[in-house]
């Protein structure tokens, strides 16, 4: 590879490494949302009557087991 091929190449890797500096902060961003729209569902759903009437009953159950 010639001098000049290198410097090209080396030129044109600096130049995406700058353009994708904020695609990390991005991608964060919307895990994070991701996450929280998730934890969101779960606590509703963990929350409703019927789980709660479930696991209530079972804990019942456990702590008269014999």
């Amino acid at each position: 590879m010639s001098r000049r091929a290198a410097c090209r190449v080396r030129r044109v890797a600096r130049l995406r490494g700058r353009s994708d500096a904020g695609m990390t902060t991005a991608e964060y961003a919307v895990g994070t949302l991701g996450a929280c729209a998730l934890a969101a569902g779960l606590y509703k759903v963990v929350t409703s009557e019927a789980i709660t009437g479930a696991l209530t009953d079972m804990l019942v159950r456990a702590l008269h087991a014999t």
